[in-house]
């Protein structure tokens, strides 16, 4: 077996998905939303709060510094990045939570938000669950 396919055996089939996501986001999407988008389609959304315009372009540096993070730190399994990653998946799940509410109104936004948010929540539960993948390897 290649050192490729056993560091990726070395992790839950879950995980290399979310270090796919990770390396997508790092090397192709963020690269496409920071430098070709126009003004008019620069947004962000943190905490369910949504960003336009400079605002979102000025935290856009800081997505691509922590998928950029996620990829090197699931690929080497770092211990640094156990509770990150379950902290940055459970802002995820309130944001879902969050956007949808605040985009559709409490009325219709609020079953849509908790499917979300339980959606979400299953990542984040299996990263806080995941302490004892995190051991630094080589």
């Amino acid at each position: 077996m290649n050192r490729f396919k056993r560091t990726l055996t070395q992790r839950p089939w879950w995980l290399n998905i979310i270090w796919l996501f990770c390396l997508y986001m790092t090397f192709i999407y963020m690269p496409f939303d920071m430098f070709t988008k126009p003004y008019a389609q620069w947004e962000e959304v943190w905490f369910g709060v949504q960003l336009t315009g400079w605002p979102a372009k000025l935290t856009e540096p800081l997505h691509w510094l922590i998928y950029g993070a996620g990829s090197y730190g699931i690929w080497k399994m770092k211990s640094w990045m156990w509770p990150w990653a379950a902290v940055y998946a459970s802002q995820i799940v309130i944001a879902m939570f969050m956007f949808s509410i605040l985009e559709r109104g409490l009325a219709e936004g609020l079953v849509g938000g908790i499917v979300a948010a339980a959606v979400f929540s299953i990542p984040a539960i299996a990263l806080w669950r995941a302490k004892f993948l995190f051991q630094d390897s080589k």
